[in-house]
């Protein structure tokens, strides 16, 4: 039988100086396929000197068009560029969930190389309202991306951050190398 609807599709955003494989992009996007989820982990360009305008078109074509049955799952500098890539859609749009994991969008303290990136970060208003469900994970102890940032982004959006307690800025050297909050956040 056609339902007429596409089947649950996920891409996962990495951030700064990182690639698909690094952290636990692999290990998440390896449990999602296994439970029959199609899921992208594109490699963003030039990771350690990173341009907006094309991070942001590599997102547009690894996302594609986005629908109920789209997750999209951001670390780090991948949250602003995804937030920036929802913000320029246009029309009706759905996104069935958006999980952010130490994002912000505010200039970071300690990596002023990336103000000229972040600029003045992205107006979120509204965008909860295409979206169905909002997650923004942090840790209590990142050192990177000050855990009031990443607060004040989940406020903005509608929500309040979920701590996962002594997961540093969610790297692999911090021990994280995979990341079940965002498979129970999912549905997986």
């Amino acid at each position: 039988m056609v339902t007429g609807t596409t089947p649950r599709h996920a891409s996962i955003i990495h951030g700064y100086g990182a690639a698909p494989d690094d952290h636990w992009f692999g290990w998440l996007a390896e449990h999602l396929r296994a439970n029959g989820t199609p899921t992208t982990v594109p490699a963003l360009p030039d990771p350690l000197n990173p341009d907006p305008v094309k991070w942001s078109d590599a997102v547009r074509t690894a996302v594609g068009e986005v629908d109920e049955n789209s997750v999209i799952v951001t670390h780090s500098l991948g949250s602003l560029t995804a937030l920036r890539f929802l913000r320029s859609l246009s029309g009706a749009w759905r996104l069935g969930a958006l999980v952010l994991v130490s994002g912000f969008i505010d200039r970071l303290p300690a990596l002023p190389e990336l103000d000229d990136y972040i600029a003045d970060g992205c107006d979120v208003t509204g965008l909860d309202g295409h979206i169905d469900r909002i997650t923004v994970l942090r840790s209590d102890n990142d050192s990177l991306v000050p855990p009031s940032h990443t607060d004040r982004l989940a406020e903005l959006l509608g929500t309040a951050a979920q701590v996962v307690p002594g997961a540093g800025h969610f790297l692999a050297a911090d021990g994280v190398t995979s990341l079940p909050e965002v498979l129970e956040v999912i549905g997986q």
